[in-house]
């Protein structure tokens, strides 16, 4: 069978009839836009006729411009975002429940309502960020949670608080799954992982950039007539709604659509992806059978397993590192400062997984061994009584979460493929993981300070039992899964269908394509 011409049998002009339904139009496709959309071909090569030297530095080039033109701004957007969503961490250091007189239970719930918002909305956000453009989706999404943030800081009560923590969720949902699936679409499978990884350590920057920022703004403490902690809110809130405006000129669509590419640089995008074999060249409709398709996958549930043994831990982390270590005996302004090196380690470390991971293709073998730091840095927290040796702990514990984030993502994605499944998969994978930031928001209690052991032990098992044994086994799943397809095992699966159909069926498809084309590219990467 000759794979070079698979037409996308799904692609057209008009709506389909699954988005009608959920009020979902297609844009309508200006004149003049690039002619093989939709037909499952490459476009012409403009770079015919060059030497393959010539090429590549070609190549290297546009990559160098894709990286300028999207990194900095998306990573700059997630430092805000993780920064808004953790600094009520910072704002209870400096008299947050003693003004709202809110107990800690309170505190807690205030923590728990901002995941649940946040993580049922999730997996339909990148339908959305599909449909509607990401030029104006994230721009959007970050003038609702500015403004949910400044609102925060003129809040009086527990009501108020719970209000705006809720909404600050729901704008908040589409940025993180949105913004990986967003970069997915633009990189091929082995570009992504140091991409996805320098994105999300702005995480871990947020969380230093946030100690010694609420440090700053406490000094605006009784400014006005309002606490310190409030200042912290309104401030950052201001800032994220001048940054939201700011991102309708500087987030650019998806690749057939950027207006920073040339008609060259946008069919030389185009032909990287499709060289890849993703779909992300192509334009779906979408349907609610990859909406199923991606339910049905066993690898979508075992992600989202993964991705809740990280992300559980890495939201108990952000939330109360502040407390942990104000609970060692330091002040609070100390407290703030010493947070800020282990979320510098923990940056440096996410970038090197990401680009060891791309060049190995090995993400399942960095998770496992990333996750023994976390392993022992909360064994040391559970086990020590010394203050200097559980600080010691908490450099080890960030080591061991926040590299895996990225990679986890990254590894999901790589798995993953038809442009709306890939979505979805994304959405339901990331949004579990932060369900779980439920959890995270009530272990580390009042009552168990200095040594905090429940909220300790609870993370210490997420890790153990759900990242480690969970990264394990599918680890051990795809491989036997890629010995099944490579003796053509799983044939069946494809037989009598036509290209169009095979196209189609994403991922799936790899089980027969592995025999015909660049068995590297299609295989499942563990």
């Amino acid at each position: 069978m000759d794979f070079k011409d698979k037409r996308d049998s799904d692609s057209g002009g008009s709506p389909s009839d699954d988005e009608k339904k959920i009020g979902l139009e297609r844009p309508a496709v200006e004149a003049g836009a690039l002619e093989f959309r939709g037909h499952g071909q490459p476009p012409p090569d403009p770079d015919a006729g060059l030497s393959e030297e010539e090429k590549a530095k070609i190549d290297r080039r546009l990559l160098w411009k894709l990286d300028l033109r999207l990194i900095p701004w998306l990573c700059l957007l997630y430092l805000i975002s993780f920064l808004d969503r953790t600094n009520i961490g910072n704002a209870r250091l400096f008299g947050l429940e003693e003004s709202l007189h809110i107990t800690g239970g309170q505190y807690n719930a205030a923590l728990s309502i901002f995941f649940v918002s946040y993580s049922l909305a999730e997996p339909l956000t990148n339908v959305l960020l599909k449909r509607l453009r990401p030029s104006v989706f994230i721009p959007a999404i970050m003038l609702a949670w500015g403004l949910c943030m400044t609102v925060m800081g003129l809040v009086h009560d527990f009501q108020g608080l719970m209000a705006t923590r809720f909404f600050l969720g729901l704008a908040e949902a589409g940025l993180f799954p949105g913004i990986n699936y967003y970069l997915s679409c633009w990189y091929r499978r082995d570009e992504f992982g140091i991409r996805a990884a320098i994105f999300f350590s702005a995480a871990a920057v947020s969380g230093s950039f946030g100690g010694l920022l609420a440090a700053a703004i406490q000094n605006m403490d009784n400014v006005g007539n309002k606490r310190g902690w409030a200042w912290i809110f309104i401030l950052e809130g201001i800032a994220t709604i001048l940054v939201g405006i700011a991102s309708f000129w500087m987030v650019f669509d998806f690749p057939d659509e950027a207006t920073f590419l040339s008609d060259v640089d946008r069919q030389r995008v185009l032909r990287r992806l499709k060289a890849d074999q993703q779909s992300s060249a192509e334009h779906e409709e979408f349907r609610m059978s990859y909406f199923w398709a991606s339910v049905k996958d066993w690898k979508t549930w075992l992600y989202a397993v993964i991705y809740m043994g990280c992300d559980g831990p890495l939201y108990a982390f952000s939330l109360f590192l502040p407390t942990i270590i104000n609970g060692l005996g330091y002040e609070s302004t100390t407290a703030q400062l010493l947070s800020v090196p282990p979320y510098a380690a923990a940056a440096l470390l996410t970038v090197a997984i990401g680009y060891i991971a791309d060049r190995t293709h090995q993400r399942g073998l960095c998770n496992l061994g990333v996750s023994v730091f976390g392993v022992v840095g909360f064994a040391m927290l559970l086990s020590a009584q010394s203050p200097g040796v559980q600080y010691a702990g908490t450099f080890l514990a960030a080591l061991g979460i926040y590299p895996c984030i990225a990679n986890t993502i990254t590894w999901a994605s790589n798995n993953t493929e038809g442009v709306y499944k890939r979505g979805v998969t994304l959405g339901f994978v990331i949004g579990w993981g932060n369900l779980n930031g439920v959890v995270s928001s009530n272990i580390y209690r009042q009552i168990d300070r200095p040594l905090y052991r429940i909220g300790h032990g609870v993370v210490f098992s997420y890790l153990v039992l759900f990242f480690l044994g969970g990264s394990g086994l599918q680890y051990l799943l795809l491989k036997k899964e890629n010995a099944k397809r490579r003796a053509g095992k799983l044939d069946h699966m494809v037989a009598g269908k036509s290209e169009q159909e095979i196209e189609a069926m994403g991922d799936v498809r790899y089980v027969t394509l592995t025999h015909s084309i660049c068995m590297e590219t299609l295989k499942m990467r563990y």
